[in-house]
């Protein structure tokens, strides 16, 4: 559990001249088998019963409750300070001011030590009994069970933008789900080792995991209307989440080859220079037009320059990327298993 003053444990850097760690190597095994990651933001009035749902639900020592204090002013972390002195399962991360829940959800991944780990969120409005069913749903051989609120307990002016956001990150993302924005959802641990998380992309881990090979489906889960504290989320959130899908699908296709969207774009605009310069000269041998009499000409240069700025953003891009995996040993793909035969 963190406190206040930080940390409780620190890693060694390592010292100059030692080997960098190899680019792949199989994941530690688990130190539990399930680890539930609340983050919470004001939510005092909360903390108290879904904490008690969860521990009637997962009543056994192989499990850990991680809560992540997003920078709480109102007194949850105090609460949450009472509840872990009862508990040895408690776990507390405070953060020194409020991130967002896509970094309150990161930190508690980074931080869980079980094989599979279950976000939730802190309001009351996701059913802890639904748990075992997730946990169960992965038994069947999934990677990623996610939640679906088909009767989903909040206000229109909440739900509508939900369902056109969720409809056009389907089409974007090809991963078809009814519901992104529901938090509960349950993970294998090494489906999320190389995911990191920006922005409000914590909502797309099932499009990466799916990217990655993983085996993804999604389970109908109940939802309540919230009874106490308010929301913290506005209607601004669904033209933020369209974006982030956008920097998302850029860089699941094209995060190792920027140049063929950079260089693509460049050509594009080449050719439709070479285009306007024919019409132009067209107009001038044909006697309707003089060059002077059209902006065309004007056009022909910007799509020019528009088009040799292209390719050599594609090219500095290009060296960039490699500077990044090369310098850090980053590896371009995701191994699932390695069987040798000796």
């Amino acid at each position: 559990m963190l406190d206040e003053e930080g940390p409780m444990s620190t890693e060694l850097e390592p010292s100059p001249g030692t080997a960098a760690a190899p680019a792949w190597r199989p994941e530690p095994p688990a130190a539990c088998a399930v680890s539930i990651v609340c983050p919470v933001y004001n939510e005092a009035l909360n903390i108290a019963e879904l904490y008690q749902r969860l521990a009637r639900v997962l009543p056994g020592d192989d499990v850990e409750f991680i809560f992540v204090d997003d920078g709480s002013t109102d007194g949850t972390y105090e609460g949450l300070r009472a509840i872990a002195a009862t508990d040895p399962r408690m776990r507390i991360i405070r953060f020194r001011r409020n991130f967002g829940q896509t970094a309150a959800l990161s930190a508690g991944i980074d931080h869980a030590r079980g094989a599979i780990i279950v976000p939730i969120d802190g309001d009351l409005q996701n059913d802890p009994n639904d748990i075992p069913r997730l946990l169960a749903r992965l038994e069947e051989g999934y990677d990623v069970v996610s939640g679906w609120r088909r009767d989903r307990k909040d206000p229109l002016h909440r739900r509508l933008p939900s369902i056109v956001a969720n409809r056009i990150i389907s089409l974007i993302s090809g991963v078809h789900l009814h519901d992104y924005g529901c938090s509960l959802k349950a993970y294998r641990r090494e489906v999320l080792a190389d995911v990191r998380l920006y922005g409000e992309m914590h909502r797309f881990v099932p499009i990466y995991a799916s990217w990655q090979g993983a085996r993804v489906t999604e389970m109908v889960v109940d939802h309540h209307p919230r009874t106490r504290g308010k929301s913290n989320y506005g209607i601004e959130r669904t033209l933020k989440v369209i974006l982030d899908m956008l920097v998302v699908k850029f860089l699941a296709s094209y995060a190792t080859k920027p140049i063929y969207v950079f260089g693509g774009f460049g050509i594009l605009s080449l050719l439709a220079a070479v285009a306007v310069f024919c019409a132009m000269v067209y107009l001038k041998l044909a006697h309707i037009r003089d060059f002077v009499a059209t902006p065309l000409p004007l056009v022909v240069v910007m799509l020019v320059l528009v088009g040799c700025l292209s390719v050599l953003l594609g090219l500095v891009a290009e060296l960039t990327v490699r500077t990044y995996y090369e310098s850090q040993g980053k590896r371009t793909y995701s191994i699932r298993e390695v069987v040798e035969q000796r």
